[in-house]
C-alpha cells in the first residue's frame, strides 16, 4: 500500500464508524502519550505529527481541524501555522475531507507539507527552522494533479525526496529529488515505491507483472535499477518490508494466523529467503513500519490494538535481526482527539 492509500483509508475511517479494522483505525485515535526506553531528549528532532480531530455538527462526522503539531524528543510542541491542513485539488477547491500531504524524515529532523501560502512544497528544518522550497518545478504541482495526488516521502536524514503523483492516465513520472544538490531522477509510474534505505543511497520498489507475480527492484539514487527478482510468494504477500544500505538484504515482517509475530531477510542476489525468526513482542501487537539502520540492526513501529481491533497505541523498538530480540524505545499512547498522526520516516 502507498502512503496516498494509506492517508485516503484513514479519511474514510474519520467519518465512518463502522470501519473497524486497524489500518483504517490506525489514524483516527487521538493521542496523550507517554515517553520510555533509551531515547535522549534531543533538541530538534520529532517524535510524532499530529492534526486535531472535531465533529462536524451538521452530519456528526469528524474532521481535521488543524494546524499540524509536531511531537518533539524534548518534550516540547511545535505547531507548523504554515503547513497546509486540507489540499487543494487540480479543480482549485479546497477538499475537507482529508489531510494535505505530510512527511517526517526517519530522523525526526525534517519535515516536508505544502505551504499555506503559495502551495508550494518546503521542507522545514527543525534544528535550525529554516524551511526551503523544493528546487525547480518540483515545488509545484504538475497540470491536473491536485495536492490529494501526491504522495512525499523523506529520507532518513532528511537528503532527498520521493515525488509519487497519481494521474489519471498513469503517466507521470515518480520523482526523486536530491534537495542538496537540486538533481532530479525520474522513475517509472509503474514502479510502487516502499521506502529508502538508511543512507538514502537504494529505494526499494515493487511492480506486478502480467503473470500475477510481484516483482521487487532496489533502484539506486539516481533512480537506475541496480537489483530486480520476482519474489517469492512470503516476500511478496507480507508487510512491511526495508532495503538495507547494500542495496540487496530487504526485511520482512509476517504476521501468522496463529497472532505470531516472525521476521525474514530476502537476499535478492541469491534469491534465498532466510530462515524464519520469532520476534518477541505482544500478541495484541501489528507491525506497521520497518526500517534498517547503519549498524545492520532493525527499527520496528507495531500498533497496539484492544480485543475490538482499535488502535490505542503506538510501540517503537529496535529488533535485532538474528535473535528476534526486541527493546522498547519509545511508546504513544493513543486517545480521541487526533484526527491525523504520522510517525518518521513513514
Amino acid at each position: 500500500m502507498t502512503r496516498k492509500t494509506a492517508i485516503l483509508a484513514a479519511a474514510v475511517a474519520a467519518t465512518v464508524s463502522a470501519l473497524t479494522a486497524p489500518a483504517a483505525q490506525a489514524r483516527t485515535a487521538a493521542s496523550t502519550e507517554t515517553r520510555t526506553g533509551a531515547f535522549s531528549a534531543a533538541k530538534g528532532e520529532a517524535r510524532y505529527a499530529w492534526v486535531k480531530s472535531c465533529a462536524k455538527k451538521s452530519s456528526g462526522y469528524t474532521m481535521a481541524c488543524g494546524p499540524w503539531t509536531v511531537v518533539m524528543r524534548d518534550g516540547t510542541t511545535r505547531t507548523l501555522t504554515d503547513a497546509r491542513v486540507n489540499p487543494v485539488t487540480a479543480a482549485g477547491k479546497v477538499n475537507k475531507e482529508v489531510v494535505s500531504e505530510f512527511n517526517l524524515s526517519g530522523d525526526g529532523r525534517s519535515a516536508a507539507y505544502f505551504r499555506k501560502s503559495d502551495g508550494k512544497l518546503v521542507v522545514r528544518d527543525f534544528a535550525t527552522n529554516r524551511v526551503r522550497v523544493l528546487p525547480g518545478a518540483t515545488s509545484r504541482l504538475p497540470k491536473g494533479v491536485g495536492m490529494d495526488d501526491v504522495d512525499a516521502k523523506l529520507s532518513y536524514d532528511g537528503g532527498r525526496i520521493m515525488l509519487d503523483y497519481t494521474d489519471t492516465k498513469d503517466k507521470l513520472p515518480t520523482l526523486l529529488v536530491d534537495l542538496k544538490t537540486g538533481k532530479v531522477s525520474k522513475i517509472s509510474p509503474k514502479l510502487s515505491i516502499q521506502g529508502f534505505s538508511p543512507d538514502g543511497h537504494h529505494l526499494l520498489a515493487t511492480r506486478s507483472t502480467g503473470e500475477n507475480t510481484t516483482e521487487l527492484l532496489v533502484l539506486d539514487e539516481n533512480g537506475a535499477t541496480t537489483a530486480r527478482r520476482v519474489v517469492p510468494q512470503v516476500v511478496a504477500n507480507n508487510t512491511p518490508q526495508a532495503v538495507a544500505d547494500d542495496g540487496n538484504s530487504v526485511a520482512v515482517m509476517i504476521s501468522t494466523p496463529s497472532g505470531k509475530t516472525r521476521l525474514r531477510v530476502y537476499d535478492l542476489e541469491a534469491d534465498s529467503v532466510g530462515a524464519a525468526v520469532d520476534v518477541k513482542v505482544p500478541k495484541n501487537e501489528s507491525p506497521h513500519q520497518l526500517t534498517w539502520d547503519a549498524s545492520g540492526s532493525l527499527t520496528l513501529w507495531n500498533l497496539r490494538n484492544n480485543k475490538d481491533g482499535d488502535t490505542t497505541g503506538v510501540v517503537r523498538r529496535t529488533l535485532d535481526p538474528d535473535l528476534g530480540a526486541t527493546s522498547t524505545i519509545d511508546t504513544l499512547k493513543l486517545g480521541a482527539k487526533v484526527y491525523m498522526w504520522w510517525l518518521p520516516g513513514e
